[in-house]
């Protein structure tokens, strides 16, 4: 069975064609900068080698038709006919209360997505543009949507209710919902399988950190807590999000610079995080040149990331009364070495012990980082939140 995986973004696709039964991916790419004159398709030949068509796509559905016929195409492609696509799974960011697990596109389907557009503005009209896109262009294949949102539906509404009238709650479902889901998902469960552990008995913080990040408490499979909110601003400092901040603070600011509401979620979403505070740039990797040449600025944002960190493993390990196992992935978690081994440092309360030599070369790889005598096994393992996507569009398929 033949899967393509799509994750749609305002002015962005990108896309994963799976063999089902190897769990293999054959084709991968993605299209930038829908919209503008320069939009172009970058994507891997069979070889391994990469090539670039730049060519206009003022919306999805010539984007999507693009990716096509690259797959379909006699020197670069990898099916003969689309008629070989078996189905298309969709990352979908935000499923509201609705949806708690992954689900076949129907029309009812499509109107709740819109429903929940309010709570993503940025991403579910992007979901449904490439909804629309595989509808017009293959009618006849399934669809299935994977929310982001989906896996934290489990969490009990004492840590996904925030302390404001309940009323506004009644209204318009204002609540924390998470993100990452997929991530988080996937991570769990396969760190359980790669450490010979009861998916159903453990306790498992996951951090997927990045340029978004979050953490979130998995007690037995099912999560009970997560960092991010009714939005993905809450919780961690990330690349150009501030996270977590007093309220008082935001109408304070928004007072003093005279700034609109639109304006300061510019400000807290865009310009803040790594960012903001550093000057220099929302990537860790160049905040790291930048501490290595002296900036203080850089030096305290990475030290207010891996704070934030730690400070959120601690409280799930609190809220499962417990921690088996500690997971890193996402960009950071998966590659920088220096930032994961300063969070494991302030965790040795909970009895967390890594090999630092073994950290120190551990960059996209799944390990275990953790001694002998660690009451916490600690890992690495790199998501795929893609082949988790094509797994439920495979299962709800069939």
């Amino acid at each position: 069975m033949k899967i393509l995986v799509l994750n749609c973004g305002s002015s962005s696709i990108k896309y994963k064609l799976f063999e089902m039964e190897q769990k293999k991916v054959i084709a991968q790419g993605g299209v930038e900068k829908i919209g503008l004159p320069d939009s172009f398709l970058k994507f891997t030949l069979p070889d391994g080698s990469k090539k670039q068509i730049d060519k206009p796509m003022p919306e999805h559905t010539v984007g999507i038709e693009l990716i096509f016929s690259v797959l379909t195409d006699p020197e670069c492609g990898v099916i003969k006919s689309l008629n070989e696509i078996d189905a298309v799974g969709h990352r979908v960011v935000h499923g509201g209360e609705k949806f708690n697990q992954s689900v076949l596109i129907t029309d009812e389907v499509i109107a709740s997505i819109k429903e929940c557009a309010e709570l993503a503005p940025l991403h579910n009209p992007a979901n449904l543009k490439g909804i629309d896109a595989i509808k017009k262009t293959l009618p006849n294949v399934p669809q299935v949507a994977v929310f982001d949102t989906a896996f934290h539906q489990t969490m009990p509404d004492y840590a996904y209710m925030y302390a404001i009238p309940y009323e506004l709650y009644e209204k318009y479902a204002i609540r924390r919902y998470g993100f990452h889901g997929t991530s988080h998902r996937y991570v769990s469960k396969r760190v359980c399988e790669f450490l010979g552990l009861d998916y159903e008995k453990t306790k498992t913080v996951t951090a997927h950190i990045g340029n978004g990040g979050s953490c979130a408490a998995v007690l037995n499979g099912k999560s009970v807590d997560t960092s991010m909110g009714l939005t993905p601003l809450e919780g961690l400092e990330m690349g150009t999000r501030a996270g977590d901040m007093d309220l008082g603070a935001a109408t304070y600011i928004m007072d003093k610079e005279h700034l609109s509401t639109a304006e300061f979620s510019t400000l807290v979403n865009k310009k803040s995080g790594l960012l903001g505070v550093s000057g220099v740039s929302s990537d860790a990797r160049d905040i790291d040149a930048a501490i290595k040449a002296g900036n203080y600025r850089a030096d305290l944002a990475r030290k207010i990331f891996i704070y934030r960190v730690r400070k959120y493993i601690g409280a799930y390990a609190a809220a499962m009364n417990g921690i088996d196992v500690l997971v890193f992935t996402g960009g950071i978690g998966e590659n920088d070495t220096f930032i994961r081994g300063e969070i494991c440092k302030g965790l040795s309360f909970l009895g967390v012990e890594i090999d630092e030599e073994l950290n120190s070369r551990t960059r996209g790889e799944e390990v275990e980082l953790s001694t002998k005598n660690s009451r916490v096994r600690v890992c690495v393992i790199p998501t795929d939140e893609e082949l988790m996507i094509a797994s439920d569009t495979m299962a709800l398929v069939k």
